[in-house]
């Protein structure tokens, strides 16, 4: 039976080894990230089934990594903090995290979080969006692989798309008919530049239509909604 691939953010060197011992004991498997770069990198490379997220990584808030996480994918995530805060909870918990525990956590109590979490998951019908399991979606002939992070057109053809362009295609297709904000979309993609801005989010719209539709000036899938932001238009099947 393939083991679960745990990802853990955590900047305290002490912790993570104990936190990866313990959960490499009980039948994990454990990958070990002491910044939000390289969380995002690993997400990246590798099928991940969980996120164990500490919210202090000295790069990058915990709250705007899973925020950004949240932005293309549905990928279970559990917060693990020594922040208690009342605020940073309903926060953490608005952003669409899965569970949320303060430090000093009993090992026992984690190890049940995790498994419920997964069980959730599973049952909702596994791997969970582009970092977790095949997700296909179709769409007038053209197939989006979000596991694969390919895109190919009616014709069965490979079609080329920056990092920026799929990860925003992504964002979209797994939302179907949801109008979508320039800001929620710049958290898809916004490890992809150095300064996004919401211009971007219109030049990647611009690229996608080129590719995507039959006319881009009068575009079928990609609509623009004013004053809103965008949303994809048909509803796709996904698996």
């Amino acid at each position: 039976m393939k083991k679960h691939h745990l990802l853990s953010g955590e900047d305290d060197e002490m912790v993570q080894g104990l936190l990866a011992a313990f959960l490499e004991s009980e039948g994990f498997r454990v990958s070990l990230a002491s910044t939000g770069k390289e969380m995002l990198a690993l997400l990246d490379r590798e099928e991940v089934s969980l996120i164990l997220l500490d919210l202090g990584l000295p790069d990058e808030d915990g709250l705007a990594l899973a925020r950004q996480v949240r932005a293309r994918s549905s990928l279970p995530i559990i917060v693990l903090t020594a922040r208690k805060g009342r605020d940073d909870r309903l926060l953490a918990l608005e952003l669409g995290v899965d569970d949320y525990l303060t430090k000093p956590a009993d090992p026992r109590e984690l190890l049940l979080r995790v498994r419920n979490v997964l069980g959730r998951a599973s049952a909702d019908g596994g791997g969970r969006g582009p970092a977790g399991g095949t997700r296909l979606v179709e769409f007038g002939g053209w197939t989006v692989d979000v596991s694969a992070r390919a895109l190919t057109d009616p014709d069965g053809r490979d079609v080329s798309l920056t990092r920026a362009e799929f990860n925003l295609l992504a964002a979209l297709t797994k939302a179907p008919n949801r109008v979508l904000s320039r800001d929620f979309l710049l958290d898809a993609i916004s490890r992809d530049a150095d300064s996004p801005s919401q211009r971007m989010i219109d030049v990647l719209v611009s690229r996608l239509r080129k590719k995507i539709e039959a006319d881009p000036k009068k575009p079928e899938w990609i609509v623009t909604v004013p004053g809103c932001g965008y949303k994809f238009t048909l509803r796709a099947s996904a698996s």
